[in-house]
Parts: structure tokens; sequence; C-alpha cells
């Protein structure tokens, strides 16, 4: 089954330097039937203005994913991490027993971001926070893994989270058609352009649930970018 949410209808709010639509009930955004899905806490789709940010704050037991997709995003926290994630590249910290840290756009144009929160197995691990660049050339067979932390992707260059869970992502030039494995049920993102899931069309920054399928169909009606979030149900 896919159920498609446009993007006109997720949660909205605009705080001048910051421009969010939420996939789910998030901050003073609250649905009653877009709570989560499965271990998938939040999907925030955020315009940061340049030169703006999020200050110092706290998080713990909470795996935090974040992809870039236009600009770029610096961050710092209270382990002595910094760094500076681009567009089309992926940063995770493993919150834990507990840190600190900001996150700002020190660009000179807006930057936009999926930020993904996804609930771990494993409660008050030690923090931790890495970034990895992927590769930029449209896909034509499948979607590269950016993060899991499933035991069959130990030997790629997925960056690695406290879940039974896999983030895959990517580009696809218009008229590609590729096949994506669902190992528990999958939340997908059009981050860019237009295609098709089982024939079901998603515009950019539209959200679509996947459940009870094994594998889908995605065929790119034109150039599109695609993040696939397979997680456990709850």
């Amino acid at each position: 089954m896919i159920t498609v949410y446009p993007f006109e209808k997720l949660g909205h709010a605009d705080h001048g330097w910051l421009n969010a639509r939420h996939h789910f009930s998030f901050a003073r955004y609250f649905n009653p039937e877009r709570t989560a899905f499965g271990t998938l806490r939040v999907i925030n789709d955020d315009r940061v203005a340049a030169g703006k940010g999020f200050s110092t704050h706290p998080h713990n037991n909470m795996e935090i994913i974040t992809y870039v997709r236009q600009g770029a995003i610096t961050h710092r926290d209270s382990m002595g991490n910094e760094g500076r994630t681009g567009a089309g590249d992926v940063q995770v910290m493993s919150a834990g027993s507990g840190v600190f840290h900001s996150e700002h756009n020190l660009e000179q144009v807006d930057t936009t971001l999926y930020q993904i929160w996804i609930e771990p197995n494993e409660k008050n691990v030690t923090p931790r926070w890495d970034a990895q660049a992927f590769p930029k050339t449209p896909v034509e067979t499948a979607l590269p893994v950016l993060v899991s932390g499933q035991s069959e992707h130990a030997s790629t260059e997925a960056l690695y989270i406290h879940q039974d869970a896999a983030i895959y992502g990517g580009r696809l030039s218009a008229g590609t058609t590729i096949t994506q494995p669902v190992k528990h049920q999958a939340y997908v993102l059009a981050s860019a352009g237009s295609f098709s899931i089982n024939g079901q069309l998603l515009n950019q920054g539209d959200g679509a649930e996947i459940t009870d399928e094994k594998m889908v169909t995605i065929t790119a009606v034109d150039d599109a970018e695609i993040l696939v979030i397979d997680v456990p149900v709850q």
C-alpha cells in the first residue's frame, strides 16, 4: 500500500530565518494522525536563511540524520566535533546519553535540508557524530544506502545508526526505472523533480508511506532526487 502526502498539506512553520514543513507532529504543529511512522519520529523539510541557524541546544536518545539538499550546514557539538555538510551529503548524530550541538548556515545562500529523527534500539549509548560525502552521479540500477544500522550493510560506506533501519538516496535521470526493496516499511521523500512509485505520482516536496510491500518500482518522470527511509514497525 502506498499513501502519498502532498507538500502543501504538510505542517508549516515560518520563523523568518527558518521556513519548515513537517511530515509529522513537531514543536507547535500537532496532528494526532501524524505522530510517527514506526520508529521514524521526525522529518522536517527546512529552509535555513543565509547566515542563520539553530543555536546550541540539547538532545538525547535519538538518531538524528541531516540530508542537505542545497547549500551547506555547519555542525558544532559538546564532543568537540565540527564539520560542514554540503548538498547531497549526510551527517548523523547519535545523541545517546546526551549532547549539545548547534547547526548554522554559514553560506551566502539559503540552505535546504531534511532533518530526520529515528528512535534508537539502544538507550544511553555514548554520543557520536559522523558525516559522509556521497557520489552525485545519477544512478541507473539502485539507490545507494546512505545510512544504516542493518547488519547487511555493515561492509558499505553507509553512516551507522543504532536501529535496524536504512536510508537510501540518490538522483535519477528522467525516464530511469529502478526497483527498491523494502525490509520493514518505508517513507519516501521527493527531494527534487517528479517520479512515480508503483504508478503513484510524487512531486517535489511530497512524501509517501509504503506498507505491506517488499519491492516497489520507481520511475523518474523528470530528473529527480529521492530518499527512501526504511524503518521497523513500532
